[in-house]
């Protein structure tokens, strides 16, 4: 019998999962998970656990720095998630089976005084130190302007990249056309593979309190909408490209907000292309409704829903405020991994006295 998830690879979706903690890789990929992401909230929740207390204190005892040690886990814990999902990858010849890795999220810190330029040249020099060596690891730079300015450079240098934190069209298509331009550097497109995280119910928490006014048909649907219309200029620009590898849009921040709606109402919306990656209670959800998910990812709502999305809604204002938001979500958990590490270090040093 085709389980639920099972449907929905079988519609076309790459199913990964938004957490790199062992255990539930494993179990997502028994499920048919093909890849996985990090970011500093994954990383320091899993830290917080006290499960990896024994890595941390011997890295302590070694005398490197609390960032190093942040640094060190997160690099640990993204190369054991590689380690699941490189079959994956050797299978499809580089077209599947990635975990991203996300840069250093304070560079986008409010408290972070480099220019755009700096910025972009500090990512630059992080990704070809993180990607330096990995077959099958995604480096994740945000669609900021210092990310942005990097794009370009990152991809030239052959770095598998997955451009993330995007919100609007204008977004993708600036980090599109950046990736597109870098690629067209290198010597040989044959490993030419990128990824563009686009956040939905995000969007859908926005219009609840911005567009309050939407009619109860479009509430809900203005992260689904947009998403779907970033696939499509996707697919359009690339398919007559004929690239050895799919250049994708990963369907991210996909797990529901609001309690009345289905858990899996946005693994349903895109089901058949490109990536969903999921928290792993979505995928549970979705594993156990007993569903079976269809191509939806290319049918849209009602013209007139689509009509009341655009009068309605300002793509620049929703943008700017998810972006404001987004980037408080992206500094503050690594700074609190790093409170973190710095308490264990104390704990261990009383110890020892």
């Amino acid at each position: 019998m085709t389980t639920p998830l099972q449907s929905l690879i079988q519609s076309g979706t790459k199913l990964w999962l938004d957490s790199i903690d062992p255990d539930l890789v494993r179990e997502n990929r028994a499920m048919g998970a093909t890849g996985a992401t990090s970011n500093p909230i994954i990383v320091s929740d899993l830290l917080k656990t006290g499960r990896f207390d024994d890595q941390i204190a011997k890295l302590i005892q070694s005398g490197i720095d609390d960032d190093t040690i942040a640094w060190t886990m997160t690099d640990t814990l993204v190369s054991q998630a590689m380690g699941v999902f490189l079959p994956v990858w050797e299978s499809t010849r580089g077209d599947d089976g990635y975990v991203s890795f996300e840069l250093d999220p304070l560079l986008e810190d409010s408290s972070c005084k480099l220019s755009v330029q700096e910025k972009a040249a500090r990512y630059i020099e992080l990704g070809k130190k993180w990607a330096a060596g990995h077959k099958n690891r995604m480096i994740k730079v945000p669609a900021t302007p210092g990310g942005l300015a990097a794009v370009e450079e990152m991809c030239a240098a052959g770095i598998t990249l997955n451009v993330t934190l995007i919100f609007s069209e204008r977004q993708y298509i600036a980090a599109r056309d950046a990736v597109w331009k870098g690629a067209q550097r290198r010597k040989s497109l044959e490993a030419f593979k990128s990824v563009y995280s686009i956040f939905v119910s995000r969007l859908d928490v926005y219009t609840e309190k911005h567009a309050a006014s939407l009619s109860p048909a479009a509430q809900g649907m203005v992260g689904i909408v947009n998403a779907k219309r970033l696939w499509k200029l996707n697919h359009e620009f690339w398919v007559g490209k004929k690239l050895p590898l799919n250049q994708e849009i990963i369907f991210a921040s996909t797990g529901t907000k609001k309690k009345e709606d289905l858990p899996y109402k946005y693994v349903a919306a895109f089901a058949g292309s490109d990536i969903e990656t999921n928290p792993p209670a979505t995928n549970d959800a979705a594993q156990k409704c007993g569903v079976t998910f269809t191509r939806q990812v290319d049918q849209f709502p009602d013209k007139a829903i689509l009509d009341e999305v655009d009068a309605k809604v300002s793509m620049q204002h929703l943008e700017e405020t998810l972006m404001s938001e987004g980037l408080e979500k992206f500094a503050d958990p690594h700074k609190k991994l790093l409170e973190l590490i710095k308490t264990k270090r104390a704990g261990l040093l009383a110890a020892s006295r």
